[in-house]
């Protein structure tokens, strides 16, 4: 192996007091400008304490890697700048000119406490890993996950599930959906949550034949006609139904309605349920009722 190919290799370590997302952002940002790169990044939040950076700096120590940090604690700071001299570690401080800029030379005073700018932009961030965690569990992805969710919709094709959960995420809720499929079992961890949190989407049988067929048109697929069959299409609203029932899920029908209207609805039935300031505390998997019935919104 030579030089370059070595130095690629060197796994990269970012240190942060708070959740590590600043010297993420900024490292990424430069890596890009190097599509060849094979750089392993790593991130280690919460370092706030002397020992903790101890064990950090080994652990570097033992991978022959980079440390890049982001203490704005002075005292963290330091003591990481002279741990990683004496173990003879590689450094990147990301923070501490500019820190010593604005305290030396302008005479500001710093609070030295991490994760502030998370903390006070927390409303941006909570959005973020919302539409994230929506992207990452649309269309029955990550089941196993599902018991994160604070919203679950579920319901046949062409129902609305996606628009309605990104809608949704963009004000902060994480929401996944889970697709219903006549001949294939629905994920058995659908119906091991809390039906208060799970919704239904009801569509009536011409609207989504209407809505199938258009999608057949855009995707250039029109050989697909089981799809907007309405025999068959009626069996899968049945079978939809059917799901309903079995797991206690609210019934939400969202025929000609906009994605605005039904994303109220639902959480303002959240709201009632879970009260005002509780409703975003208690994901899916939990406070399961001792017995369920199937809710129905009409």
């Amino acid at each position: 192996m030579d030089k370059s190919d070595s130095s690629q290799q060197m796994p990269l370590f970012i240190i942060s007091g708070g959740k590590g997302v600043a010297g993420h952002t900024l490292v990424r940002g430069l890596l890009i400008q190097y599509p060849d790169n094979k750089v392993h990044v790593n991130i280690i939040p919460n370092v706030q304490t002397d020992s903790k950076i101890q064990e950090v700096v080994n652990r570097v120590k033992r991978h022959n890697g980079l440390i890049v940090h982001t203490m704005v604690n002075a005292h963290l700071r330091d003591f990481l700048i002279s741990t990683c001299e004496k173990c003879d570690v590689d450094q990147i401080d990301l923070m501490g000119d500019l820190a010593n800029f604005l305290e030396k030379r302008l005479g500001l005073v710093s609070v030295n406490v991490p994760g502030l700018y998370r903390r006070i932009n927390a409303q941006y961030y909570e959005r973020i890993e919302a539409i994230e965690y929506a992207l990452n569990h649309d269309d029955g992805v990550n089941p196993n996950r599902l018991f994160d969710a604070e919203i679950i919709l579920t319901g046949v094709s062409r129902a609305g599930k996606t628009p309605l959960s990104v809608y949704m995420s963009m004000f902060g809720w994480k929401v996944a959906n889970v697709p219903l499929v006549k001949g294939i079992a629905p994920p058995p961890e659908l119906f091991k949550l809390d039906p208060r949190r799970v919704f239904g989407l009801n569509i009536n049988l011409s609207t989504l034949l209407s809505m199938r067929q258009k999608r057949l048109e855009q995707m250039q697929n029109t050989s697909n006609t089981q799809y907007v069959d309405p025999d068959f299409v009626k069996q899968e609203i049945r079978h939809a139904h059917f799901v309903f029932e079995r797991g206690g899920f609210t019934i939400i029908n969202v025929t000609n309605k906009p994605i605005e209207t039904t994303a109220n609805e639902i959480i303002g039935l959240i709201t009632d349920r879970f009260g005002l300031f509780e409703q975003k505390k208690k994901p899916a998997g939990r406070h399961f009722p001792p017995e369920s019935k199937t809710h129905k919104k009409k």
